[in-house]
């Protein structure tokens, strides 16, 4: 017997077996057990979410020989020609091939006749919104009278580009995409009931291919079995689909973690000599990266089986929420210009250098944690009277942390500290700030600490105006280097311009 594909084999032929649109399935049962039928439905989705399915069951249940019911009986002879395509009553007709207004006329020239073996005459027309506009005009007429035998099944994946007043004649149903772990789950049974070995892991890569469409997941379900063989295998799902091993984009991430940039120019290369995609892996990357920051923030959603849950929660912690935001914005926009790169994996390493040394100046990986919290604890008649070295060390934030470094050692004793602030910045001299800087100093030096803040003229020796100038001095030697380069004098002779030394960073230490 010839092959029957496995998206024809098991099309649902009930509600029941209709998976992940129980919305849609509830509403259509309430209304067929109560009699209470429209003339015309309208359902909107995505590619195979199961419209033209859905429109058949609903042929069956108004044709059905044991009368109108949401339990078609599925062995009467209308339910077996509804389901072998042979029944005269139920006409399908595919809109993107038949768009003009001739063809229009002919259907509502059928629709005058009574139904030849049903209880009702189901017209089906799949993606409706490429009628032109002359037959939408045509149209109208019967949907705003309709003959009572006659039902229509208008099925469409951009509803937007109906006119409303054919939207307005209908009852509308929104069929979602399905989710992986219903499509992961049917796809299960399906492969039980046929025998075929299959890896979990494999229908988890086939669902994330198929980006909703049950109808795509058992297409490539057929694929794979033809590429392994007769078994669904990791590996060879992964082999036949292009997508990347998720162990590199891993080892990607923790190389960034580590700072560590000979690293990921080495796994680029590796990614490489095996073919791989970079546009599938900057996809996967920014996938990866959504899932860090579920983890970081809502780590209840993280699924419990979720291949490398361990390392993935690890990294969320050793990465600054704020960083991986920025790393999935480089992802992102780094797919969008890979096209425009020399070549796919020069794109690719540009997109994961920009992530390196592209940090927002405050943020720091794991590493830079772990060296403030091994610092020393509290320590006793330890002060130099270096007040900025001081308030390094200090973990304060928000308005306290601004005090201390805007504020200058006025005096200094055992147990003592006077500080002095501009006039100008006298909101810091208040209680809240100077109490959480005065615990600060008791904490760190084991002993009770008072801090008394005055308002007054500073000589430039806080820690903000050092590190101003730190910076400031940082930015011209940068400046300097950049100006004196062989290649960029080249170019500004060249093409007769000049460096903008605003653009100008420096090398991240």
């Amino acid at each position: 017997m010839a092959y029957e594909v496995l998206a024809r084999k098991w099309r649902p032929r009930d509600f029941a077996s209709l998976v992940g649109q129980e919305h849609v399935v509830k509403a259509l049962r309430h209304a067929l057990s109560e009699q209470r039928l429209h003339h015309a439905y309208l359902f909107t989705g995505t590619r195979g979410v199961g419209k033209t399915t859905l429109a058949r069951i609903l042929a069956k249940c108004l044709n059905c020989e044991t009368g109108i019911t949401p339990e078609p009986c599925g062995k009467c002879g209308a339910c077996l020609e509804i389901d072998g395509g042979r029944f005269p009553d139920l006409i399908e007709i595919d809109a993107a091939t038949n768009t003009g207004i001739d063809e229009m006329r002919a259907l509502q020239d059928n629709a005058a006749y009574v139904p030849v073996r049903g209880r009702f005459k189901v017209f089906v027309i799949d993606e409706v919104h490429m009628l032109s506009k002359p037959a939408f005009n045509s149209m109208l007429k019967t949907l705003e009278e309709p003959p009572a035998h006659l039902k229509f099944i208008l099925a469409t994946t951009d509803p937007q580009k109906i006119p409303v007043t054919v939207l307005s004649r209908c009852l509308q149903f929104n069929l979602k995409q399905m989710p992986r772990g219903a499509i992961v789950a049917h796809l299960e049974k399906i492969l039980a009931a046929e025998k075929v070995e299959f890896d979990r892991e494999a229908l988890s890569l086939i669902a994330r291919a198929a980006a909703g469409s049950m109808r795509d997941a058992l297409s490539l379900v057929d694929q794979a079995i033809a590429h392994g063989a007769g078994r669904l295998a990791a590996t060879g799902v992964r082999e036949m689909l292009g997508t990347v091993d998720e162990t590199y984009l891993l080892r990607l991430l923790e190389a960034l973690a580590g700072g560590d940039g000979p690293a990921l120019a080495s796994i680029a290369d590796e990614m490489q000599a095996r073919s791989l995609s970079f546009d599938s892996a900057l996809q996967d990357l920014a996938s990866l990266l959504l899932r860090l920051t579920l983890a970081q923030t809502v780590p209840a959603a993280l699924e419990d089986d979720m291949p490398e849950r361990e390392r993935i929660v690890a990294l969320a912690k050793a990465i600054d929420p704020e960083t991986v935001q920025l790393c999935y914005q480089i992802a992102v926009q780094g797919r969008n210009d890979l096209p425009l790169a020399p070549d796919e994996h020069a794109g690719f390493l540009m997109t994961l250098l920009r992530m390196l040394v592209f940090r927002p100046e405050e943020l720091k990986f794991s590493a830079m944690k772990e060296t403030r919290q091994s610092r020393p604890g509290p320590q006793s008649s330890a002060f130099d009277g270096n007040w900025p070295e001081l308030v390094q060390r200090l973990p304060l934030s928000g308005g306290s942390k601004e005090l201390a470094r805007n504020s200058e050692l006025k005096s200094h004793a055992e147990g003592s500290f006077g500080l002095v602030v501009q006039k100008s910045m006298a909101h810091l001299a208040g209680d809240a700030f100077r109490e959480k800087l005065q615990a600060a100093l008791t904490a760190h030096f084991g002993s009770p600490v008072k801090v008394q803040v005055t308002l007054g003229e500073t000589a430039g020796a806080t820690a903000a105006t050092l590190e101003a100038a730190d910076r400031g001095a940082r930015q011209a030697e940068a400046a300097r280097a950049v100006k004196g380069d062989g290649f960029v004098q080249d170019l500004v002779n060249l093409f007769d311009g000049r460096v903008v030394d605003s653009t100008i960073r420096e090398k991240q230490r």
